[in-house]
């Protein structure tokens, strides 16, 4: 069936990667970006959609999202967070691989590409197991799963069983050209802990997770980078130091990026005092300082996408006490919204905020998509800036409502989100 030829009026238009911000009409013609400001005169189109006083964006792109299914069904499904996503901006999601089954044959990632396709609302990319079953002995068949269509490959949350078995992961992916998802983390110094090492875990009593269990790990991964040349991305950074190290790393030449997940942008150890177990993260959130550090990092370029971290959660998983408490939130309906509230409280001008979530993560997945260049995939969102509504269960489109974002007021309310050229949301 032939898509329908779009006209987007009057809206202004921030594409940081084409570097353009004026009000201009877009056309979308066979899922495509047909025509941008002056080439749209003449252009006949099936819908229009006035978006006077409305911004238009690259559609958003989460570089980590939880979607439960297969295996946790009971906390959220590929329906459920790809309509959620949509609903929130985002026209791709991507998919750690510790699944239930595990991402490690190319039955599953092809099963979780099946059900995203016959959901028809945000497309989902996936990432391969670096090791069979994540057992972090045995490296898993890379080529099969790239060949299924896994853009890369990592160990998700599991740890490796020693420095060699990742060196030879490193160098088995660095030959078919995967890129590596590291979560920096030395096991043995985080053991069994849930809060940052600091007066607050001591005040509290709680296990702590030493700053040096992420930077230990980022100074090891990035030597067996520089050894075997692997193109690897460090996922949610959460440390002034390790952001640091991957800036110097990055002017060196070592081929390394890294990205930050919004929790860890305004929230720090502190917001932990009371034992809420929405703010039980792992990695844990960090200090004020290293807050800063993260800020600085986006600024400068270290940290070159923002990502929510998607984690959803059913209510009985944050009952326990804190310790005992499932880690993680529900991300993908504040990613925009407190994305664009770092624009507006001048922690990053708009344009940067905006590519950290568009043109940043396209170039770390290494797909098409973030920008909206002629011919490009009409990968589209469109929203009110001045809208603003609270987040709370009943405004939440995601299965998971645990966040520590509940009762935050947000801006910026999503019109309209397209992907492909087709319409998969709109709202009044």
């Amino acid at each position: 069936m032939a898509k329908p030829r779009i006209k987007i009026s009057g809206g202004h238009l921030i594409d940081p990667h084409n570097r353009m911000d004026a009000v201009l009409d877009v056309c979308v013609a066979q899922g495509r970006v047909a025509a941008i400001g002056e080439g749209s005169a003449d252009f006949t189109y099936d819908i229009e959609i006035d978006a006077a006083g409305l911004c238009v964006i690259p559609g958003v792109i989460d570089l980590c999202a939880r979607l439960r299914e297969p295996g946790l069904e009971y906390k959220a499904s590929i329906d459920s967070e790809c309509r959620a996503a949509a609903a929130s901006g985002i026209t791709t999601l991507c998919c750690p691989p510790d699944t239930n089954p595990v991402i490690d044959t190319p039955a599953v990632i092809e099963m979780i590409h099946h059900r995203a396709r016959q959901v028809g609302a945000a497309r989902v990319v996936g990432l391969g197991a670096l090791t069979h079953h994540l057992d972090g002995v045995h490296l898993s068949e890379m080529a099969a799963l790239k060949q299924a269509g896994c853009i890369g490959v990592s160990n998700a949350l599991a740890p490796l069983a020693s420095t060699l078995i990742e060196r030879r992961a490193f160098e088995y992916a660095a030959t078919f050209d995967l890129t590596v998802y590291l979560h920096a983390d030395d096991a043995a110094l985080s053991a069994n802990g849930c809060l940052h090492e600091g007066r607050v875990s001591t005040r509290l009593g709680l296990p702590g997770i030493p700053e040096a269990a992420e930077t230990v790990a980022v100074a090891r991964d990035l030597a067996l980078i520089q050894q075997t040349g692997v193109r690897a991305h460090f996922g949610r950074l959460t440390t002034q130091r390790a952001v640091r190290m991957v800036a110097r790393a990055q002017y060196d030449g070592v081929p390394v990026t890294a990205d930050a997940a919004i929790p860890y942008l305004y929230l720090t150890d502190l917001d932990a005092l009371d034992f809420g177990a929405d703010y039980h993260f792992i990695p844990p959130l960090r200090t004020q300082e290293d807050r800063a550090g993260l800020l600085e990092g986006l600024r400068g370029g270290a940290l070159s996408a923002i990502c929510s971290d998607h984690q959803p959660h059913e209510a009985d998983a944050k009952l326990a006490p804190f310790p005992a408490t499932q880690a993680g939130a529900s991300g993908l309906d504040s990613l925009l919204p407190l994305t664009l509230k770092l624009a507006h409280d001048q922690h990053l001008p708009l344009a940067d905020a905006i590519a950290r979530l568009t043109s940043g993560p396209a170039r770390i997945l290494n797909l098409p998509y973030g920008e909206l260049g002629i011919g490009r995939a009409a990968d589209i969102c469109i929203f009110a800036p001045d809208a603003a509504w609270r987040l709370n269960a009943a405004s939440m489109h995601s299965q998971g409502k645990n966040t520590p974002f509940r009762g935050w007021e947000m801006p910026a309310k999503v019109r309209y989100t397209l992907r492909d050229g087709t319409i998969i949301h709109t709202s009044d």
